[in-house]
């Protein structure tokens, strides 16, 4: 089997604010960009339901990646040991690894959306043929830039974000205490 030279064109869609606007922001610019979500199969309905409003707007789907095992049969290998932010199984096996999968050996622009305002780094492979690249960071956009893509596009803030700071599966560590609360 020959190996595909191409560059492809990645941007990893997480069903929050700053995936789906850098999406928008991309769409005109990079016609040809494939959009994924790693599905953990335990996300909010919400974020499934803002998905489905960003196809639309694309015109075209977002490829769902597996895991093919599930968060379930993790939770079993772990045993019971939910994930934590010392230990984020879940993140390297339901988002990371299929992602990789995916992209294979073929050389892949990855595009994450990392804002100017954020300081954090974001998820660099140790796969040589995988490049990150961070548009909001080099066009110095902030999270009032994110909302008013969001807002210009039609599709606006993710629906959860009117009890919710984040997205992620339901019981993400990352939750405020009142969001456990906002799942009752």
């Amino acid at each position: 089997m020959m190996k595909d030279d191409r560059v492809r064109h990645i941007l990893c869609i997480s069903g929050g604010k700053d995936s789906a606007a850098l999406a928008i922001y991309m769409r005109d610019r990079l016609p040809d960009m494939e959009y994924v979500f790693c599905d953990t199969e335990k996300e909010l309905p919400e974020t499934y339901d803002y998905l489905a409003r960003l196809e639309g707007i694309f015109g075209k789907p977002i490829i769902a990646l597996k895991d093919g095992r599930g968060f379930d049969h993790w939770l079993d290998i772990f045993r019971g040991y939910l994930p934590s932010s010392q230990m984020r199984w879940c993140t390297r096996h339901l988002k990371l690894e299929p992602f990789e999968r995916y992209v294979g050996d073929s050389p892949v622009v990855s595009y994450v959306g990392i804002r100017a305002d954020e300081d954090r780094e974001g998820y660099i492979s140790t796969k040589p043929n995988i490049k990150p690249v961070f548009p909001f960071k080099e066009a110095g956009l902030c999270y009032a830039d994110i909302v008013r893509i969001l807002e210009e596009s039609g599709v606006g803030l993710p629906q959860y974000r009117t009890w919710r700071s984040r997205s992620g599966c339901y019981f993400c560590f990352f939750q405020q205490k009142i969001e456990w609360v906002g799942l009752l």
